[in-house]
């Protein structure tokens, strides 16, 4: 079983929401979240502070999941999440434990 780590970057308007599903969620046992300033995101989606600024407001979220429960914590996302602005990416866990 090969861990990975999937990291989100969701609007805050929808970051509660997004907490809730992964607290309720079996498979996504440690995550962390932050907020961040996220680039590259469409333009229209920007309000206007954000757009003189540059960057969009966003909460960053890092999820460790094994590979075998990938998509089923995606597909529970997307149903529950749909059109909410997220954006996705996943890597490989090289190593993780933890610090005695």
């Amino acid at each position: 079983m090969s861990d990975l780590c999937l990291t989100l970057l969701c609007p805050p308007a929808v970051e509660e929401k997004l907490l809730d599903l992964l607290l309720m969620s079996p498979s996504a046992n440690v995550f962390t979240s932050a907020p961040t300033a996220a680039h590259g995101l469409t333009f229209n989606n920007l309000n206007q502070t954000e757009q003189v600024l540059g960057r969009g407001f966003a909460t960053q979220v890092q999820v460790i999941i094994s590979n075998a429960d990938k998509p089923a914590l995606l597909e529970a996302i997307q149903s529950q999440l749909a059109g909410a602005g997220l954006r996705y990416w996943i890597t490989p866990v090289v190593e993780a434990g933890d610090i005695a």
